[in-house]
């Protein structure tokens, strides 16, 4: 059941200039233009941008030399059996990557997807990149 009418209720216009004569009164001034700050990417995605860079860096080193694709197979072997039946689910996905052809790998390690994200977190690829390599990555990602 509604309100009973008085018949002195103000418009919705009326009130919003009561409302901003009290601001302009209580001295805040009205902001009728918004500019934005200086763009700021978030954390999240600059370790997702500099993870994305190493992983496109390892792929063109093993599709240079197809040898260290094995050392990365050996890096995953290592990691597997320090689990033991307990493996992250991760690292099993990455076995199941490794066994098919390397441009299937290459393009499953570079994908711009959230899946792909998550593998490169547990990535056996990285651990070919020298410290010298990673570094400067690393460097060309600092804000």
């Amino acid at each position: 059941m509604p309100r009973p009418r008085t018949g002195s209720a103000l418009s919705a216009a009326e009130r919003m200039r009561r409302y901003r004569a009290r601001r302009r009164a209580a001295g805040l001034r009205a902001v009728t233009r918004w500019a934005p700050g200086e763009p700021r990417w978030s954390d999240h995605r600059i370790v997702e941008a500099r993870s994305l860079a190493l992983h496109a860096l390892a792929a063109r080193r093993i599709a240079a030399d197809p040898r260290l694709l094995e050392r990365s197979r050996a890096t995953l072997r290592r990691w597997l059996q320090r689990y033991g039946e307990r493996a992250p689910a991760a690292l099993l996905e990455w076995r199941a990557l490794l066994e098919r052809p390397w441009q299937e790998v290459a393009a499953k390690a570079t994908e711009l997807s959230e899946d792909a994200a998550r593998l490169r977190l547990s990535s056996p690829l990285a651990t070919l990149l020298s410290d010298a390599e990673r570094r400067r990555v690393h460097e060309a990602f600092r804000a």
